[in-house]
């Protein structure tokens, strides 16, 4: 018997795209509430079903190890978690089923469990912890294996006996110790599958971490229903550190550093590259940040720690949206910071998204026009996603119909009103991804097959605009040929 049996809810075998990826990490979040409960003296044991069937399998272990608590909690640093995928919802509705039929309690935390906590407690869970609840999760574990009475924990949410929602005084859960928590535990992660997937299919062994948790700027489409606007960043010595483990003692030949911005202190950064140094840390890392970070001093700093890839939210290569989502950002910090990047020999790729309000064909054409004019070494699309919490959310939710959430991440679906249907921005996804790829000298793609997928734009343009939008409207954009053109396209590509 373990005192609490600790589990996620996001698995590969349920997110096609991410299974043709096969880029899989471990749950940090979950592992970080694990190494809290063991500081507090619980007994913990993990069930990590990213790469096995957890409808199959999880009753299976719950008998084996006799939990007196299942907690579902969802990796935080996964940013495939901030989606709130439906699929992943089912599992861990389903994971909380065969805990009930054995009178075991269950409690759930994630953004989706903090953006939906009844539906989650009345499918399954007894307790949502909201925000950033791994000390709550200490108490609410310590009062429910001593049968003692819940306090007023912050960011709880139950059901009370008349099946109302009830909110703790405090909503949201904020731990202001997370810079001092024990670091993930190595000994409750079997790295083998995790080895054997990434040598398999990428001929190396990644591992993730973080530096940090949260992010303080202030998008209006990003949903931040744990941290809020609030940034945690740990010591230079503790990161630098669980680098070294990792590269030594869990065989690690390169690190995904999982936090929303790094590189967002730039003393930290010339102390974090000295410390790694020092201590053969070194590896080979990738990175999330900001182009505005990427100043020369930071660059170089990333590159002496071994940084090879930094990904940039670049979102849009029209200013007029990237002003629109309150982004903070002038492309000529994107600009700025791509230079430097390539002068250092570290891959600048670019997170950008379709269909935010405001975004016609203008400038969606500047976009495309940004891309082949800065050439990053690659590209993530997605499509303007409205969450909860988000101002983003307010300005679309009365356009909003049944359908609030992606099934799973490459659902790909636009659920409001915006200027074209869903299968046109996959068709210039698909085109400007093809068109990015070739510049890597992909040989399976071809001159011909670009062409052809901006034909398929050209296409679907005039078949796929919203009827909310007038026709007077468009007109004032210009015509479609304008940039995607087949010769502007062979000179991008260098043909």
């Amino acid at each position: 018997m373990v005192d609490v049996l600790l589990t996620h809810s996001y698995h590969l075998l349920y997110d096609q795209k991410q299974r043709r990826k096969m880029q899989p990490y471990r749950p940090l979040g979950t592992l970080y509430a694990a190494a809290a409960l063991r500081a507090a003296g619980f007994s913990v044991a993990l069930f990590d079903s990213m790469l096995i069937n957890p409808d199959e399998e999880f009753a299976a272990v719950f008998a084996k190890h006799t939990p007196r608590v299942v907690v579902i909690y969802e990796d935080d640093f996964n940013f495939l978690t901030k989606m709130c995928l439906t699929r992943m919802r089912e599992v861990a509705w389903n994971i909380a089923g065969v805990a009930n039929k054995n009178s075991v309690p269950v409690i759930a935390h994630g953004s989706d469990a903090t953006d939906h906590p009844e539906m989650f407690l009345r499918n399954g869970a007894e307790y949502v912890l909201r925000g950033e609840a791994e000390q709550t999760l200490v108490e609410l574990c310590s009062a429910l294996i001593s049968k003692k009475q819940i306090g007023d924990l912050d960011g709880l949410v139950r059901l009370n006996g008349h099946g109302q929602v009830v909110y703790s005084s405090r909503k949201i859960s904020k731990n202001p110790a997370w810079d001092v928590l024990p670091q993930p535990p190595l000994d409750l992660t079997d790295f083998s599958p995790y080895r054997e997937a990434w040598k398999s299919v990428h001929g190396y062994f990644s591992v993730n971490m973080v530096a940090s948790r949260g992010c303080p700027y202030q998008c209006n489409w990003c949903a931040k229903p744990i941290s809020g606007n609030k940034f945690h960043l740990r010591p230079v010595d503790v990161v630098a550190e669980e680098m070294r483990q990792l590269k030594f003692e869990a065989g690690a030949e390169h690190i995904w550093f999982g936090d929303d911005v790094f590189a967002l202190n730039h003393r930290w950064m010339a102390e974090f590259a000295a410390e790694v140094k020092a201590r053969d840390a070194v590896l080979p890392f990738k990175i999330q940040s900001r182009a505005d970070l990427m100043t020369e001093s930071t660059v170089a700093a990333l590159k002496a720690a071994g940084c090879d890839e930094v990904w940039m939210g670049v979102e849009s290569g029209s200013q007029k949206i990237l002003d629109a989502m309150n982004k903070g950002l002038r492309l000529s910090s994107v600009n700025a910071a791509r230079e430097r990047l390539r002068k250092a020999g570290i891959r600048a790729c670019y997170f950008l998204q379709f269909g935010y309000p405001g975004e016609k064909w203008k400038e969606l054409q500047e976009t495309i026009s940004f891309v082949r004019r800065t050439r990053p070494d690659d590209i993530g699309i997605s499509f303007s996603y409205p969450l909860p919490g988000t101002i983003f959310y307010e300005q679309v939710k009365a356009e909003l119909g049944p359908k609030r959430n992606w099934t799973d991440s490459d659902d790909l679906c636009v659920m409001f009103h915006a200027e074209y249907t869903s299968d046109f921005y996959r068709a210039v996804r698909n085109a400007l991804h093809a068109e990015v790829d070739s510049w890597a000298k992909a040989d399976h793609i071809t001159d011909q097959k670009i062409s052809r997928l901006w034909d398929e734009v050209l296409t679907f343009e005039a078949a796929s605009r919203n009827p909310h939008v007038s026709d007077e409207l468009r007109n004032e954009i210009g015509p479609v040929t304008d940039l995607v053109s087949i010769q502007p396209l062979t000179a991008a590509s260098g043909a």
